[in-house]
């Protein structure tokens, strides 16, 4: 059975270091594959993931669709003689970038103006099916969750909203949990994560100022846990390495790995 973990938050907040980070911990900790999907538009996790990229989900369906238009494929085969729904599967499993335990898929920009909607259900059937081949899928979504509102994907275990510890971080938070009724997809628990946090860490008393966990309470969020600023953080960024190279004993690495402990191994948050 597949377990499913989402992230979402206001832009900048990191998501991507802690979706990478958790398919590290998953990496580490568990046997079984895992699929990253990459459903923000700007397309970062296959960086910090230390993967290539060569195309994504929204270049495919583009692609078909302008096949469809220019060669009138709509009414007959695409290329090769295959199947509409042939073909995509074929995109799809081309573009799937492989790893030793992981593999990612990039959904690139949602439909627009020109969207091909037959392309689309075809493409939700083929996702849906390539991610039962997963014990574990981790979506790092974009700030709107676009990808999950147009159910892309199937049902979520666990939603990770994340946020820094700033007003506009935490009113996205909670306007983001409430959006979820409206998905029309089974979302399990959500949960809040607090990154930047000064005070977070195995140095740190990890207390949440009393400002901030008395808004965390009114906006009926559930903290799940905390994430420290990183030191390391700028030195990785400027030289391209991946953010999976953190220290075993970085303190946000540690903190990640917490918090993945508390959704996979307690079974009441599964």
């Amino acid at each position: 059975m597949t377990t499913t973990i989402a992230l979402a938050g206001k832009g900048g907040t990191g998501k991507t270091t802690v979706a990478a980070l958790l398919v590290r911990y998953l990496i580490e900790e568990r046997s079984g594959p895992i699929l990253a999907i990459d459903a923000d538009p700007a397309s970062n996790l296959h960086f910090v993931l230390g993967m290539e990229l060569y195309q994504t989900i929204g270049e495919i369906r583009e692609d078909m669709l302008d096949q469809v238009q220019t060669s009138g494929a709509l009414a007959g085969s695409m290329p090769g003689g295959m199947s509409k729904q042939e073909y995509l599967d074929y995109q799809v499993q081309m573009s799937l970038v492989e790893g030793e335990q992981v593999d990612l898929l990039a959904m690139g920009r949602p439909e627009g103006q020109g969207c091909y909607c037959a392309a689309n259900q075809m493409l939700r059937l083929i996702l849906d099916r390539l991610k039962r081949n997963y014990d574990y899928v981790v979506i790092d979504n974009e700030a709107g969750m676009e990808h999950l509102s147009r159910r892309t994907t199937r049902d979520v275990d666990v939603l990770l909203l994340v946020t820094d510890p700033t007003q506009r971080g935490l009113i996205t938070a909670q306007r983001m949990q409430e959006m979820v009724p409206e998905l029309e997809i089974g979302v399990g628990h959500v949960y809040l994560v607090l990154n930047r946090l000064r005070s977070a860490g195995p140095d740190a008393d990890g207390a949440v100022p009393e400002p901030l966990a008395r808004a965390i309470d009114q906006a009926g969020l559930h903290l799940i846990g905390t994430l420290p600023e990183e030191p390391s953080m700028p030195e990785f960024e400027f030289t391209g390495r991946p953010l999976v190279e953190l220290p075993a004993d970085a303190g946000l690495y540690q903190a990640v790995r917490k918090i993945a402990d508390d959704i996979l191994y307690d079974g009441s948050k599964r």
